[in-house]
């Protein structure tokens, strides 16, 4: 659509906001300025955009009925077919929600994004795609993704494999549900706060959050562009190995991404022997006051313990400072996410690489005419986040994301004497869902009750992996290894010997 020139009151309207005391002369004249530069706007409007090919034949799909979605994990089924043969020929494959398939609705969750079919396959897409993979649906995520329990989607909760009346945690869950339901093989999930991990804990499957900048995030909502991952959730390591071989590596046009990202034959390097590697425990996972379950707890200590069966050196360590990762998580989500994903519109500007013109102006007239129909943690962060922007001029988000230095600083120290750390991916088990209306106050606990130990790694972009560990009271307990930056497959090793030791 053409840009249409500003009227005199619209201009005087901005420069109240702004506090420039402009009289009506000056605001004829800066009108007079913009006038000039309109031509530049209508002749790049008629010019095409680079675009990604879509290149595998596809229809339109539909919304499953309740029926054949007891889980409520799908939000959208469809069959793409990928190339004739490939590493994940056979596989069928569910993509989060919050990531685009060419001509497949995306709702992220949200009124806001209802009716939305974008016209460009995200990059992981393609390369599953092109790998022989079958796209089976889209798996239903919490409302934008803000959500670490499962209780905000749109649709409904999404409910737990093992006990329906359970959360299946969020907010990637329902990759993690449908893949423990076995309804698919392999699902791609998202991860700016654990919703990677939390839902794979939860539901008891295997949830890689990659090293960030491993794995393009072009063509996926974003939220905070340094907290941003997407990764593979699958029932086993080696499963959750190959497909993110399949998906890792530089796509040219994703700013998380360094030029040349280190990647290796991630399935091919499972079978390595454990000798000599070194397991730190980590004591600040364990024991949170009024967070932690005590079996919880016990059961991680013990599978970790296991890992000397398969010859590694396991011994207990300090860090301290990773009971301060939440708080510095919290001054870079909060004005992060008011800036990007609330006053941003999603995508944000001020960096170089793939944008999907489509996806953010849906979001925007989403935004505009369902405002209120922001999940409740979008509300929380606009007003807090517009509140410290406005009195503080973005100064504790600059401290957060100085201090992120210092915490990555932290976990590097402990990982120069051991190769891999190990707490609790969740330090609670499955909570009960929540029926009928819950407060504002219940919402955001039932959000993030669970994310104790996640969150740092986000804000850190270690690689982390969390493999079940065994189940209590019906429900499973996640295990979290965590690793040295770009030494994905080592987790993903670890994840497997423990496998075939249990």
């Amino acid at each position: 659509m053409p840009v249409r020139k500003p009227t005199h009151t619209e201009l005087g309207d901005i420069a109240e906001k702004y506090n420039l005391h402009l009289t009506d002369d000056d605001l004829g004249a800066f009108q007079e300025l913009i006038a000039t530069m309109l031509p530049a706007y209508a002749e790049l409007e008629r010019l095409p955009e680079p675009r990604p090919a879509v290149t595998y034949a596809r229809s339109p799909g539909y919304r499953p009925p309740p029926g054949d979605n007891p889980l409520n994990a799908w939000y959208w089924r469809c069959s793409i077919q990928g190339a004739a043969s490939g590493k994940l020929s056979g596989k069928r494959i569910a993509i989060k929600d919050n990531v685009c398939v060419a001509g497949v609705p995306l709702m992220n969750g949200s009124l806001l994004m209802e009716g939305y079919v974008p016209e460009l396959d995200a990059t992981v897409v393609t390369r599953i795609l092109d790998a022989g993979g079958t796209i089976t649906g889209k798996a239903a995520c919490e409302d934008l993704c803000l959500s670490g329990g499962s209780h905000t989607s749109r649709y409904g909760p999404i409910r737990n494999p093992h006990d329906r009346e359970y959360a299946a945690g969020g907010s990637s869950g329902g990759s993690a549900a449908l893949v423990v339901a076995s309804e698919v093989d392999m699902a791609i999930g998202g991860d700016q706060g654990g919703s990677i991990r939390m839902p794979s804990s939860w539901c008891g499957a295997v949830g890689h959050k990659p090293t960030y900048g491993l794995v393009p995030y072009t063509g996926a909502f974003p939220i905070e562009l340094t907290l941003d991952h997407l990764g593979p959730i699958a029932r086993t390591a080696a499963d959750a190995a190959l497909l993110l071989e399949v998906i890792a590596g530089s796509d040219g046009l994703d700013p998380r991404q360094p030029p040349n990202v280190p990647t290796q034959p991630y399935s091919q390097l499972l079978a390595e022997d454990l000798r000599g590697l070194r397991v730190g425990i980590v004591a600040e996972g364990f024991g949170w006051e009024g967070l932690s379950e005590p079996d919880v707890d016990e059961m991680v200590r013990q599978a970790a313990h296991h890992l000397a069966e398969a010859h590694a050196e396991v011994v207990e360590i300090s860090i301290p400072l990773h009971r301060k990762g939440g708080d510095i998580w919290t001054l870079i989500a909060v004005e992060g996410v008011t800036q990007q994903l609330v006053k941003g519109k999603g995508m944000g500007t001020n960096w170089k690489g793939g944008y999907y013109t489509s996806l953010f102006t849906a979001y925007a007239r989403g935004q505009q005419a369902h405002s209120q129909e922001l999940p409740l943690t979008a509300k929380l962060f606009l007003l807090f986040g517009e509140y410290l922007q406005t009195q503080y001029h973005g100064r504790y988000y600059a401290k957060g994301q100085n201090l992120a230095r210092t915490l990555r600083e932290a976990y590097d120290a402990a990982l120069a004497n051991v190769d891999v750390l190990v707490m609790p991916t969740t330090t609670i088990k499955a909570a009960r869902l929540p029926t009928g209306d819950i407060s504002i106050a219940e919402s955001f606990l039932r959000s993030s009750e669970m994310s104790s130990n996640v969150v740092q790694f986000d804000v850190t972009g270690h690689p982390a992996t969390s493999v079940p560990c065994g189940m209590s009271e019906g429900r499973p307990v996640g295990m979290m290894l965590i690793g040295r930056h770009w030494e994905d497959a080592t987790l993903l090793r670890v994840a497997h010997a423990f496998e075939q030791l249990v």
